[in-house]
């Protein structure tokens, strides 16, 4: 079974592994139809670590996916062999503190597909087949590209993030950071009834990307400083900002930009970095987090199954999984580059 697996900053090696056992009871074996890079794959492809979280261990890289049920073992009802599914890469206990308050994405005991937050460490997705429990597949029409399936995971984090930022409707919002988080988010806030969305970005081109997905304003922030720095006047300008960018530069941006009485979330990645405290305690600003997602996955199955996101503008280029040091290479260049897939 071909899986591509990281040992080291930039070494990725496409190895060859056994292939699973047979799915047990209540199990199903997935073949693999695509897998999204995300910008955690890329950080720890890059540093060997995102955040936190440092590789400690060979690990398969990957969580966002989607792909064929190949088998399926006993007592499994929700798919069949020959469907296509959504895997969710979250797999919480359901019984520790904040699973039974709720907030299953903050699980003491989470499982999840391709981290280094655990050792040893959950290996991702990045492979010709998968076992996994039934509950963490979610079936989508045959017709649906696996693409477009595997998508589910980044909306269904940028749709947490949304429901953490509050009602939106009638919201000025600005979005630091246009990657692919950025531009799912924008089209979530828009939907969620934001009145303008204001997009920033160092690429031109993820910036054109975002105003034909309908942002109301974009912004170089190397560029257009000036433009940006005038936000913090009076206050601050905007409702509510998410900061998608993972930067420094970023956050501090969505602070300073976000009005009096406002809210940030900060949807981007980063190490330890300093907050200004007090333009967020002296204008009552709530910074707040937003990390994966829980019940907003199979939200965002639904709504892509149905066609009501459309996700297709985001789907830049595909690559065999064989070919999976090219596709980091191009993922890595936002001048090029949106959402780039692993395919077999």
């Amino acid at each position: 079974m071909k899986s591509a697996m990281l040992y080291g900053a930039k070494d990725l090696r496409i190895v060859d592994l056994p292939e699973p056992s047979a799915p047990g009871p209540g199990q199903v074996r997935v073949r693999f139809g695509a897998g999204g890079i995300c910008g955690s794959d890329l950080s720890y492809f890059a540093k060997f670590k995102v955040g936190d979280f440092a590789v400690r261990e060979p690990m398969i890289l990957g969580h966002e996916v989607a792909g064929e049920v190949a088998e399926t073992g006993a007592g499994v009802t929700r798919v069949k062999a020959g469907d296509r599914v959504a895997v969710n890469p979250n797999q919480p206990c359901r019984v520790c503190r904040t699973c039974v308050a709720g907030r299953g994405n903050l699980c003491m005991k989470m499982n999840f597909f391709g981290s280094a937050a655990v050792h040893p460490h959950i290996q991702g997705v990045f492979r010709e087949s998968l076992v996994v429990p039934e509950e963490l597949c979610h079936k989508v029409p045959g017709s649906t590209d696996f693409r477009v399936a595997a998508m589910a995971e980044p909306l269904a984090v940028t749709m947490h993030a949304v429901n953490r930022a509050g009602p939106l409707i009638g919201r000025h919002v600005l979005i630091t950071g246009c990657g692919p988080i950025g531009a799912l988010t924008l089209m979530v806030a828009r939907r969620a009834g934001a009145a303008t969305v204001t997009v920033t970005d160092l690429a031109d081109g993820a910036l054109e990307r975002a105003r034909a997905l309908g942002a109301d304003a974009t912004v170089n922030s190397a560029s257009e400083a000036e433009r940006v720095t005038s936000w913090a006047e009076n206050k601050g300008t905007f409702d509510v900002a998410f900061e998608c960018s993972g930067s420094m530069a970023g956050m501090h941006t969505a602070i300073l930009s976000t009005a009096s009485g406002g809210r940030v979330v900060q949807v981007g990645m980063m190490g330890d970095t300093p907050v200004p405290i007090n333009r967020l305690m002296s204008r009552e600003v709530d910074f707040i987090g937003a990390f994966r997602f829980d019940a907003e996955y199979a939200w965002a199955v639904r709504d892509l199954a149905a066609g009501a996101i459309d996700v297709s503008p985001l789907l830049t280029h595909s690559f065999p999984m064989a070919e999976a040091g090219a596709a980091f290479a191009v993922a890595a260049d936002r001048a090029v580059s949106m959402k780039v897939h692993l395919t077999l």
